[in-house]
C-alpha cells in the first residue's frame, strides 16, 4: 500500500514538471533582425522562452528564419495568429509551429559525400612504356 501512494505522489510530480513549451518556425527573418528584437516581437503575444536566429557557419550572417519557443500551447498560437503573414523589419514572416528534424523530408541535391567518384577511374601512369 505503501509503494502504490509513493508511485501515485510520484507520478504527479513527474506530471506536473513535464514540459508544455511549444517551439515556432519563424521564416522570412530580415538580415538585420537579432535574437532579441525576435524575442521582444514575440513577447507580445505571451511568455517567450527562447529565441534564436540562425546563422550561417562561415559568415556568421543571419540564414533569415529563426526558432522561437513559447511558455504555452495558447501563447504559441496568439503568436502564429499575430505575425503569420505580418511584417517584422520590413518582411513579411512565415510562422508556424516547428517540425521535428525526423519529420522533415530528405534533402536532395547539394555536394555527394558518397563513395563512387563517377569517371573512368585508374589515374596513376598507367604502365610505363619505352619507346
Amino acid at each position: 500500500m505503501e509503494r502504490e501512494a509513493f508511485l501515485k505522489r510520484f507520478k504527479f510530480q513527474v506530471s506536473s514538471l513535464k514540459k508544455v513549451e511549444k517551439k515556432l518556425y519563424v521564416g522570412g527573418l530580415s538580415y538585420n533582425t537579432t535574437e532579441t528584437g525576435l524575442r521582444d516581437a514575440f513577447s507580445q503575444a505571451g511568455e517567450v522562452v527562447s529565441a534564436s536566429v540562425i546563422t550561417d557557419k562561415m559568415s556568421g550572417r543571419s540564414r533569415g528564419f529563426g526558432f522561437v519557443e513559447m511558455a504555452t500551447e495558447e501563447d504559441a498560437q496568439k503568436a502564429i495568429d499575430m505575425w503569420n503573414g505580418k511584417e517584422l523589419d520590413g518582411r513579411t514572416l512565415v510562422v508556424n509551429e516547428a517540425k521535428p528534424m525526423s519529420d522533415r523530408p530528405k534533402r536532395t541535391g547539394g555536394f555527394d559525400r558518397g563513395g563512387s567518384r563517377g569517371g573512368f577511374g585508374g589515374g596513376g601512369f598507367g604502365g610505363r612504356r619505352d619507346y
